[in-house]
């Protein structure tokens, strides 16, 4: 008994710190069984939303922590005594990095395997993902007349000059070629890789919105870059600045060669320590309701992981998203290699 009321009083003195140090955390409510304490690695205000829906339908609070970085690292030194149940992060490494550090725990259940693809979620139960953005490319609209594109293409010397993108040691894109690696071996994704960096119309840097700013700007002709960006982008979030930059793009899904499109995700999975288990389960199944992702869908701009939730307007009118399907866990165990490649062609000197 004794020993549980040490492990009860050190989970509430983690907890308490975590208020005092984060404001978006919430007071906690007078029962454990009324909220679900979330870490997540997105800013509060992306889910906000989705949260604020899930509290109205069941009553259970959702309090936040925003955890820039390491993530995997907190909860583990939090030990048993940590407060976390639901564990959301972006990018597929992330969400394996809370498999291998030991700090999620194997959820069975029936609501979240029917509503996700077996690509989408791990083998286990360990993680879900809860939405989806693609890696698309930006062509302008004045100079560029192309309706289907591959990555493979991207390599083509017609392009030489012509493509602007971030570092490729983003997550972002080292998810992409970690999926060309699976795609094609490693020799191949070298040879592509080195052709795509003689197509750069400048190094590669900033972030995916600039490629649209440098498309409008006559740098280049073709940007790599995510879905969702073009959302804010053209919903007018971005700025009166950032609207003009989305009007001078059109938006192609590129597929690979026998595949579709690259997707990355925001996941969640169940904290190993949670202290309130039954509400962490019931937040993730809401996350994966039609009502959850159609909000996840206006306030994100993002695609949802549920076939027959809606889409944006705005990223519908890019056409169907073909997913490729590559396992995501698969994509992740390239992403080291993927790194490596990067530093060995100088991609980003």
């Amino acid at each position: 008994m004794r020993t549980k009321q040490v492990g009860i009083l050190a989970r509430r003195t983690i907890l308490g710190g975590l208020v005092a140090a984060t404001a978006a955390f919430a007071p906690l409510g007078a029962s454990a069984e009324e909220v679900v304490n979330v870490y997540t690695t997105r800013e509060p205000a992306l889910a906000k939303p989705v949260f604020d829906a899930f509290t109205e339908k069941t009553g259970v609070k959702v309090n936040t922590v925003f955890v820039k970085e390491g993530l995997a690292e907190r909860v583990k030194a939090e030990g048993a005594a940590s407060p976390a149940d639901v564990l959301m992060t972006v990018d597929i490494g992330n969400l394996l990095d809370l498999v291998d550090q030991g700090v999620t725990q194997n959820v069975k259940s029936e609501v979240l395997e029917k509503a996700i693809p077996a690509n989408l979620r791990g083998a286990n139960g360990e993680w879900f993902a809860v939405s989806m953005r693609g890696r698309v490319v930006y062509a302008s609209k004045d100079r560029v007349k192309l309706e289907a594109i591959t990555y493979e293409d991207l390599a083509d010397p017609k392009w030489k000059g012509k493509i602007c993108i971030r570092s490729g040691k983003h997550p972002y894109n080292t998810a992409l070629i970690a999926a060309y690696i699976a795609h094609h071996g490693e020799a191949k994704a070298e040879e592509w890789l080195k052709g795509l960096k003689a197509n750069l119309a400048r190094k590669p840097a900033g972030g995916d919105r600039e490629n649209a700013r440098d498309i409008l700007g006559d740098i280049c002709d073709l940007g790599v870059a995510n879905s969702y960006y073009v959302g804010l982008m053209r919903s007018g979030k971005g700025g009166p600045e950032q609207e003009k930059w989305a009007e001078a793009i059109n938006v192609i899904l590129p597929t690979f060669e026998g595949g579709g499109t690259n997707v990355n995700v925001s996941g969640a999975s169940v904290a190993k320590n949670a202290p309130n288990q039954a509400n962490a389960l019931k937040l993730m199944e809401f996350l994966v309701s039609h009502e959850a992702q159609d909000v996840y869908a206006k306030a994100n701009f993002e695609y949802p992981v549920v076939a027959g939730s809606p889409v944006d307007p705005i990223i519908a009118a890019f056409g169907p998203l073909k997913i490729d399907n590559l396992d995501l866990v698969k994509i992740g165990q390239y992403r080291k290699a993927a790194a490596d490649l990067v530093d060995k062609v100088g991609f980003d000197n």
